[in-house]
């Protein structure tokens, strides 16, 4: 995966300024109001970002930035005053700064993230009209509405019906996770099922595209809400009228999730792609020893060692935190408490299981724990495909190279078998 300096992008930022002169704020907020467009300046990689102002009784600002996968992504704690601005971006995990300065049309400043500083500059002009594509489903939560895009074969209803569930982290609804560029696996998965006459829906998770700003807290965060939405979804597709039987395709995270949301009162298939075979803790480990040094990886066997045991870890090394951050370890350990060869045992509706021979993130022996604890389950090993769903080497770093390619086809034989799997039971028209 090219490795970007905001990979993950899980950004903080905060700063301030107090209001002195009213005439002064007064131009300043003129100024500002309005599009921007430029870059960060890090070495051998500038990244495009495009911020959008808009000034009321309180600020209201997005932030956007393409190769990331993050769509306007809603700003908070804006501050304008003599010509300074600041502003912050409410995810957690790293410590982001942006401390600009305008001057005309121009706002340039520094941009630091985990000690390390780089010039900025944006320039004022007119954003593009942008129309959303595609039908949109929606669904009513606690903490607001979340959509899903819906994809309709190219002939008269009524069909049979995919829910499409991402995988881990802020993915969306096209397979694409912030920080990791653009693959469009699900997204072509989606087109795939629809040439062969199955609709599909697809959402993304929250805290990405669409769905970017219905975000919970990570101290409130638990797996169960990931579960709740996903049966939410089932429910509208079940109310629909346009739909005939349901599937239910869970890719990594997903598939757990899938397997779990799912039931034989809402889904008449099941498929896990890329799915684990046990709890998360010992996929993560395995992992963790294929990417860190020796002194983190330690470090990491002594934080699921601890959290196997149901305790948090307070003391947690700055390039760890991405993974055990202490305010993320209660989701994990909601993540942990469901073991997915378990939970697939218990599922009653026909199951195909399917895994990449060349997937490095969730291999394909994952899959035979699926299969070991559901024998009467399918099993489709796709030759040479990775995690998305891609044909790729088995070299790591050619493997992770297709994570941001998104013009390479899925996997020769992957829609077919899923195809097949679905005609047998009932999906055909």
């Amino acid at each position: 995966m090219k490795k970007l300096f905001l990979i993950g992008l899980v950004l903080f930022i905060m700063t301030g300024c107090n209001e002195k002169n009213e005439e002064a704020e007064g131009q300043t907020n003129k100024q500002l109001e309005g599009h921007w467009e430029g870059e960060i300046q890090i070495p051998n990689q500038p990244l495009n970002i495009l911020i959008d102002f808009k000034s009321g009784e309180d600020w209201k600002g997005t932030i956007t930035i393409p190769a990331q996968n993050v769509t306007d992504f809603s700003l908070t704690e804006i501050a304008a005053n003599e010509g300074s601005v600041s502003f912050q971006m409410p995810l957690p995990g790293q410590s982001v700064q942006f401390d600009g300065k305008l001057d005309g049309e121009q706002l340039s400043g520094t941009f630091t993230q985990n000690g390390q500083t780089f010039p900025f500059a944006l320039t004022k002009g007119e954003k593009e009209g942008e129309e959303e594509e595609g039908e949109f489903l929606s669904i009513e939560t606690s903490t607001g509405q979340l959509y899903g895009e819906l994809l309709l074969p190219d002939h008269e209803g009524p069909y049979p019906v995919a829910l499409i569930i991402p995988g881990s982290g802020p993915t969306d609804r096209n397979g694409n996770s912030q920080g990791a560029g653009s693959n469009n696996s699900l997204k072509l998965l989606a087109e795939s099922l629809a040439e062969k006459g199955i609709a599909s829906l697809r959402y993304d998770k929250r805290g990405a595209g669409k769905n970017m700003n219905v975000v919970t807290g990570n101290s409130e965060m638990r797996f169960e809400i990931f579960i709740d939405d996903a049966k939410q979804w089932l429910e509208t597709l079940e109310d629909d009228k346009r739909f005939t039987n349901i599937a239910v395709i869970g890719h990594s995270q997903g598939s757990l999730v899938g397997m779990m949301a799912a039931g034989a009162e809402t889904t008449e298939a099941f498929i896990s792609l890329a799915g684990a075979g046990q709890t998360i803790d010992h996929v993560l480990e395995k992992q963790l020893d294929d990417s860190l040094p020796e002194d983190l990886f330690k470090e990491s066997q002594t934080i699921l060692g601890e959290m196997r045991e149901g305790k948090t870890v307070a003391d947690v090394s700055q390039s760890l935190q991405g993974v055990f951050a202490p305010d993320v370890q209660p989701f994990l350990l909601s993540w942990m408490a469901y073991d997915p060869a378990e939970q697939l045992a218990e599922l009653d509706v026909p199951t195909l299981i399917v895994n990449g021979t060349n997937d490095i993130q969730v291999p394909e022996s994952e899959a035979q724990l699926l299969k070991k604890a559901e024998p009467e389950a399918e099993l489709m090993l796709v030759e040479g495909m990775n995690h998305v769903l891609k044909e790729a080497p088995e070299n790591r770093d050619e493997n992770l190279a297709t994570y941001t390619n998104p013009d390479l086809p899925l996997a020769d034989g992957l829609v077919e078998g899923i195809i097949d799997f679905l005609n047998q039971h009932g999906f055909g028209q």
